[in-house]
């Protein structure tokens, strides 16, 4: 059974830039593992843990000997910096691969060095889903946020072709919660809220009526990249306003 989304992962060219941005520019505690994970996964991590929600996670190749390392530099040479990977817990990653194999997702081999299982981005409609042990990472109660105290991730928006038929993977697949569609008017958008038990709740969007700009901006997505995470919203305590934000390919969208 899957537990939590954790946090989403975004892989860059320039992890120091990255961190820097994160910690500086959004004031957020950024916790850099680097000494541990490149010398036993290739990759440098750092983890950006605010309160509530989702964290986010930077990722940058560090060895190309290593497995993540390549998949990093891979996703990079084709996309660019951008959103790579949502991550999953469970008690068993193992066990539940199975569990998910028999519900006709594509889960792949388990990568050399890796703590958790992949589901290809090919059933989980653009979307490459890590599954991770419980408690992963750690959130210490003692970090600090600088204002406006940006939150974590509380909504990941995918965008698909049929938000209908990506319900049906994340509940019946996934095993997650799914509210039932709905029109969403405003948006201009077919809307599925998916709800993992912790960590932010997952927006499966399709454009309805593209007479809505952010109708619009869903199907152009679809046009140019297919399906896959079109933004991460968090919310802040000052009054910043609605802040709609390309930082290193990652879509945020920030509301108070």
């Amino acid at each position: 059974m899957i537990t939590a989304m954790p946090r989403i992962a975004i892989a860059v060219h320039e992890f120091d830039s990255a961190v820097k941005v994160f910690r500086d520019e959004f004031g957020m505690p950024v916790t850099d593992f680097s000494d541990q994970t490149v010398s036993a996964l290739g990759a440098h991590v750092a983890m950006c843990q605010p309160s509530g929600g989702s964290n986010i996670e930077l990722m940058a190749p560090a060895n190309p000997a290593k497995p993540l390392s390549q998949a990093l530099q891979k996703f990079l040479d084709r996309r660019g910096d951008g959103i790579y990977a949502l991550m999953l817990e469970a008690a068993d990653p193992d066990a539940e691969a199975e569990v998910l194999l028999g519900r006709n997702l594509k889960v792949l081999p388990k990568m050399l060095g890796a703590g958790g299982r992949d589901i290809h981005p090919s059933s989980t409609h653009g979307v490459l889903i890590r599954v991770y042990p419980e408690n992963s990472v750690s959130q210490p109660n003692d970090l600090v946020s600088a204002p406006p105290n940006y939150s974590g991730i509380n909504k990941v928006v995918i965008a698909t072709n049929d938000a209908s038929v990506a319900a049906n993977t994340y509940s019946v697949g996934l095993g997650l919660r799914a509210d039932k569609p709905r029109l969403d008017a405003e948006r201009g958008l077919l809307s599925v809220f998916v709800h993992p038990p912790e960590g932010g709740v997952i927006d499966l969007v399709s454009p309805a009526s593209l007479s809505r700009p952010i109708a619009q901006n869903v199907a152009k997505f679809l046009n140019t990249k297919g399906e896959g995470i079109y933004s991460l919203q968090l919310s802040a305590e000052g009054d910043v306003g609605e802040v709609d934000r390309l930082v290193f390919g990652a879509r945020l969208l920030i509301t108070n």
